[in-house]
């Protein structure tokens, strides 16, 4: 299957890496994980720029670091029934399409499908929220 043209609320197979193992001299995520398109940023002569955000089964400790997915959302990418949540405290970036992009497990696709446009709204408004209040922290 070709791989899926880029575009904020997708949802792929992704090496996510966390921002702790960057910091311990990690190069590569240790799991594929679904990750959400937040950003696409096209340029010409280098290519195009993504931002994806992490999904995980593990609660956040600061309830504004992530939102929870819904149950029917999952449902919907074809996602297993745990509780899961997205990430807005961190992301990564990558050039597209990107060594770290997978292959869905038993698929011959990279993507489990687009988050709906209103969820996906909530989940860019948690992002600027999160990084808005860690701004004013530092002020």
């Amino acid at each position: 299957m070709a791989l899926p043209t880029p575009e904020p609320g997708l949802v792929i197979c992704y090496a996510y890496l966390w921002h702790e193992q960057y910091r311990a001299g990690k190069e590569e995520g240790s799991k594929d994980r679904p990750s959400v398109v937040l950003l696409v940023v096209k340029h010409d002569d280098d290519g195009t720029l993504v931002t994806v955000l992490p999904v995980t089964h593990a609660a956040p400790q600061d309830p504004k670091s992530a939102v929870e997915l819904p149950a029917a959302v999952k449902q919907h990418l074809g996602l297993d029934d745990e509780r899961s949540w997205i990430v807005v405290s961190e992301g990564n970036e990558f050039l597209w399409p990107g060594y770290d992009l997978r292959k869905i497990p038993r698929t011959d696709r990279y993507e489990y499908g687009f988050l709906p446009p209103r969820f996906f709204d909530q989940v860019r408004m948690a992002v600027l929220a999160w990084h808005e209040a860690k701004i004013t922290l530092r002020d």
